[in-house]
């Protein structure tokens, strides 16, 4: 891997198979890891609902009208 690898390959939703295919050394991609800042006292608390939404006996969702 170069000094500043391209997004694409350290994504860590893609960072695994680009392992196992050989295209980023592992060695490389644990070093980059290691080198990215801690921001965890920066991160926001996220509040979510969700609405209960009945299924019907034939798989589907949603409210039945």
């Amino acid at each position: 891997m170069a000094d500043q690898p391209e997004n694409k390959t350290v994504d860590k939703r893609v960072a695994h198979r680009y392992l196992r295919k050989g295209i980023v050394d592992e060695k490389d991609y644990e070093r980059y890891v290691k080198s990215l800042p801690d921001l965890a006292d920066r991160a926001m608390p996220v509040e979510a609902s969700i609405e209960h939404d009945e299924v019907d006996d034939e798989g589907g969702g949603g409210s039945t009208p």
